[in-house]
């Protein structure tokens, strides 16, 4: 995860928000290990319902189809 950190760096800015972190982290996860990206995403997302658990999978299943890098 030094490549986030290196990025958060590299755009000059003083103050990154949280979200955006995040989302880097989602990104990176979902490319290194599906598991780690189910099991962070579903913290970081709050799933209220099994719905949204769901709908992450079913994401994930898709990308695997199409394009297995594309986030």
């Amino acid at each position: 995860m030094a490549d986030i950190e290196q990025q958060l760096y590299a755009c000059g800015e003083s103050e990154i928000q949280s979200s955006r972190i995040g989302e880097m982290i989602m990104e990176r996860l979902a490319v290194l290990n599906e598991v780690a990206y189910v099991r962070f995403a579903s913290v970081y997302r709050r799933f209220k319902d099994i719905a949204g658990f769901e709908r992450e999978l079913t994401d994930i299943k898709k990308r695997k189809v199409g394009d297995p890098l594309k986030v």
